[in-house]
């Protein structure tokens, strides 16, 4: 990553826990790429809306714990995920840096369409008991464990298993995911029901990696999913002979 950073290089920007794959940051790399931040004085800014998502035994360490890097950090949280309100923007940025927070301040006093009902229903969400958080999690856990077996059953698909996140990278046996993708919406069906999938090449900075792999949300019920995979399959098998 140091070979990348260049004049132009304002700051380096993570998700940890990821989306797509669920990978979740190690303290020893959180406490790395700070040095990389500190090093080159530039910040690094990492979105943690994911944190409560962990699958195992690791702790979170959040970026802001180092103190090394507290006039580089920034961290980027919301309501969205955490609380399933998909599309309600609201969030919070925090920083130790006041020049930092002092500039990011004009920005917010600009108040420009704000989003009231979101606003609304995500001060009531945040009034929820850290049991509600904890249940979740588990039920995530749940799910997780039920797709990446389902799909790791189907011949040629190759899934990640996700650290973190409601997310998962399969890589399907097609040329083309994104091809695969439009025709499942256009040219299949099974009982009246197909899948719409998110081709990963787009998560990808570099064009070739990723065109034949997809992210896979595990946001339904365990039922939909093993139905899902079930779709998948026979979808896959329709592609391969049309």
């Amino acid at each position: 990553m140091e070979e990348k950073i260049s004049d132009k290089t304002r700051a380096i920007l993570i998700c940890n826990p990821s989306n797509p794959t669920g990978y979740l940051y190690s303290k020893e790399e959180v406490n790395a790429l700070i040095d990389l931040a500190v090093t080159h004085d530039i910040f690094i800014i990492v979105d943690e809306v994911y944190r409560e998502f962990i699958f195992n035994d690791s702790p979170h360490y959040s970026v802001l714990q180092n103190e090394k890097g507290r006039e580089h950090a920034v961290m980027i949280d919301s309501v969205s995920k955490r609380y399933s309100l998909c599309g309600a923007r609201i969030g919070c940025m925090i920083s130790k840096n006041k020049g930092f927070i002092a500039n990011a301040m004009k920005f917010a006093h600009l108040r420009l369409s704000p989003p009231a009902l979101a606003l609304i229903a995500s001060e009531a969400a945040l009034d929820a008991p850290q049991s509600y958080l904890e249940d979740v999690r588990k039920e995530y856990t749940v799910r997780k464990k039920v797709i990446t077996e389902a799909l790791s059953n189907i011949e040629g698909v190759e899934v990640s298993d996700p650290m973190g996140a409601f997310y998962c990278i399969a890589k399907l046996p097609v040329e083309n995911a994104e091809d695969f993708s439009k025709y499942l919406l256009t040219d299949f069906s099974d009982n009246g029901q197909t899948l719409m999938l998110a081709p990963a090449a787009g998560f990808y900075s570099s064009p070739e990696l990723g065109i034949n792999q997809v992210r896979i949300a595990f946001v339904l019920e365990s039922s939909k999913l093993l139905r899902a995979a079930e779709i998948l399959e026979k979808a896959l098998k329709a592609y391969s002979n049309s």
